[in-house]
């Protein structure tokens, strides 16, 4: 179970993410949705500790044991961010290398520096990176400049190289914003397969409410960074959507565009 307690982060006199709360059981897809500037990427970073929390508690039970993230550094710290891997809007893959030596990227914490500069993995990492681009139905682009591949494609990648790091949650910061509607629907698929094959935890950034409610188990929503609505999707009625994505024309539009079909 991951464990938010008063989870906050201020940027001067602003505040990001505003005392989160927040229990995520082992095994849950959880939704998070919000308009832009709501926190909801700032909160996945803390969780990850690709930015540091200005107050509060994050923490990791497993197996009887419990990991106080906040406390941790060095390769404890590489350790959490293999188990709890990251997948981000614009892929972030290496686009001269090809698909295998990205994927084999996610890697890195289980290998020295040396052989990771020199892409010295051994056969069976090879066969373990073939098998999750398989899983993703990229395989036969392995071979490929990463950046020959459409974004859909690339986007599959970046979660192929998330599952190499054997993660026990996958953190996605809104993984389809920038793609178009059917590869949308199949990398939500293949996160929605992981979740439910593998038992790993999901959680995701989204933006439209039909994505949140087709896929999420359990969504919650943000706004001006606190969170004002944690339940199953069915509760997402469109009052409670309404307050969270409006407050003004600015906000107006993205509430029709957070609330328009996107067909998957």
């Amino acid at each position: 179970m991951l464990r938010l307690e008063s989870v906050t982060k201020n940027f001067g006199a602003m505040t990001a993410v505003d005392s989160i709360d927040l229990e995520v059981p082992k095994g849950q897809l959880l939704g998070v949705i919000g308009r832009s500037g709501a926190g909801k990427s700032t909160l996945l970073r803390m969780i990850n500790r690709l930015g540091e929390s200005s107050s509060g508690k994050i923490l990791y039970e497993d197996d009887g044991t419990t990991i106080d993230v906040n406390s941790l550094s060095g390769q404890d710290l590489r350790n959490w961010r293999s188990q709890c891997a990251m997948i981000f809007q614009q892929f972030n893959l290496v686009l001269r290398l090809n698909v295998i030596t990205n994927v084999l990227m996610g890697r890195i914490n289980y290998n020295s520096m040396l052989k990771t500069m020199f892409v010295m993995f051994s056969p069976a990492e090879r066969a373990f990176a073939i098998r999750a681009l398989d899983r993703l139905d990229v395989s036969g682009q392995a071979l490929q400049r990463a950046d020959t591949l459409s974004g859909g494609q690339q986007q599959r990648v970046a979660i192929a190289r998330a599952l190499v790091q054997e993660p026990k949650i996958l953190l996605a910061d809104e993984p389809i914003a920038s793609l178009d509607p059917r590869n949308a629907q199949i990398v939500m698929d293949a996160l929605y397969k992981i979740n439910k094959e593998d038992g790993i935890t999901v959680i995701c950034n989204l933006h439209t409410l039909d994505t949140a409610k087709k896929y999420c188990d359990r969504v919650i929503g943000m706004k001006l960074g606190k969170m004002i609505f944690d339940g199953h999707p069915s509760e997402l009625t469109d009052e409670m959507a309404r307050d969270i994505y409006m407050g003004g024309d600015e906000e107006d539009e993205e509430f029709s565009a957070a609330i328009t079909s996107t067909t998957l």
